[in-house]
Formats: structure tokens, C-alpha cells, sequence
């Protein structure tokens, strides 16, 4: 083994409990550990050309850079996690400004669109879905059958679907 890396080794053993503390500050307690490892792997590559002059200065400076690498390869890891869930489920997690613009133009337009519901369609829209009631206890409510509900219900989110969908004309 060279000279070098028994040094280091020999020092990362003395000074273990300060360098963990240092790397905890940057990656977390749970995570300290993997780069104390990371960090022993490093330190067993060291050559020894040239000689390392300051070994306690180049053992922090390497425990810092290991601590540094670990949170850019989380990092790394999240955002592949994320990009392949978002392909796998067609989920989009990266909503921009004009994503969210368009959706709140959207619900808009279904906001305006049930409130020019005609009566009872409003109503029986507004008992079945927004406020959980069953269909029988609605046409109940409202004086009709429950066939009649069902119509309603079935016009209305029709209507509401065209408009969710970017059908204006059908509005």
C-alpha cells in the first residue's frame, strides 16, 4: 500500500468522529455513514506521487468533496426517479407558467359553464357531485324520477367534458 494512503487511512481512523460531523452537516445523519465509506475507498486510491505535505488538510478537503458528490448524485437520482415516473404514469411534474395558466382558464370555463346550467340541472349537479347525495335522494329532493336525474347528469357532464376538452363550439 503506498505511503500516502496508510497515512490517510491512519488519520481517517484518529479524526473518524470529526469528519463525520463534517460531512453531516452536508449530507444529513443518515446518509454520513455512505460517504465515511465512500470516503475510505478514496483515500485507499491515493498515490504517492506527488507526497502529500498537509495529509489532515487533504483528508478534510476529500471528505468534503465525497460529501458534495453524494448530494449532487441524490440529486442526480431524484430527478431520474421523477422523469421516469412522469413517463411511466404520464404524470407531469414540471408544471410551467403557461401550464397553469391554461388550467385555470380551464376551470374557468367549467366554473362559468355550471353556473349557466339551467334549473334543475345545476341543482342536481351540484347535490350528486359536489355534495355527495345519491341519485334517489336527489330526484326526491328536486321533485322528479331518478331516469330524469340521470339525464340531467349525463347532459351536464357531457357539457362540462367539452369544455374541459378545449370543445367550445359545443358549449
Amino acid at each position: 500500500m503506498p505511503t500516502n494512503s496508510i497515512a490517510l487511512s491512519r488519520l481517517l481512523q484518529a479524526e473518524r468522529k470529526s469528519l463525520l460531523r463534517q460531512v453531516r452537516r452536508l449530507v444529513g445523519a443518515e446518509s454520513a455513514e455512505d460517504v465515511a465509506q465512500k470516503l475510505w475507498l478514496k483515500v485507499q486510491a491515493v498515490r504517492d506521487d506527488p507526497p502529500i505535505l498537509n495529509q489532515r488538510a487533504y483528508l478534510r478537503r476529500l471528505a468534503h468533496n465525497v460529501a458534495v458528490d453524494h448530494v449532487q448524485a441524490d440529486r442526480r437520482q431524484a430527478t431520474v426517479a421523477e422523469r421516469a415516473e412522469a413517463l411511466l404514469w404520464g404524470v407531469d411534474y414540471e408544471l410551467g407558467p403557461e401550464r397553469i395558466t391554461e388550467s385555470r382558464e380551464t376551470l374557468d370555463r367549467i366554473y362559468a359553464a355550471i353556473a349557466a346550467l339551467p334549473e334543475p340541472t345545476r341543482t342536481i349537479l351540484r347535490l350528486v357531485r359536489l355534495e355527495g347525495r345519491t341519485q334517489r335522494e336527489t330526484a326526491e329532493e328536486v321533485g322528479v324520477t331518478t331516469t330524469t336525474v340521470e339525464n340531467h347528469l349525463r347532459r351536464a357532464l357531457a357539457q362540462l367534458g367539452r369544455i374541459r376538452d378545449g370543445d367550445l363550439d359545443s358549449a
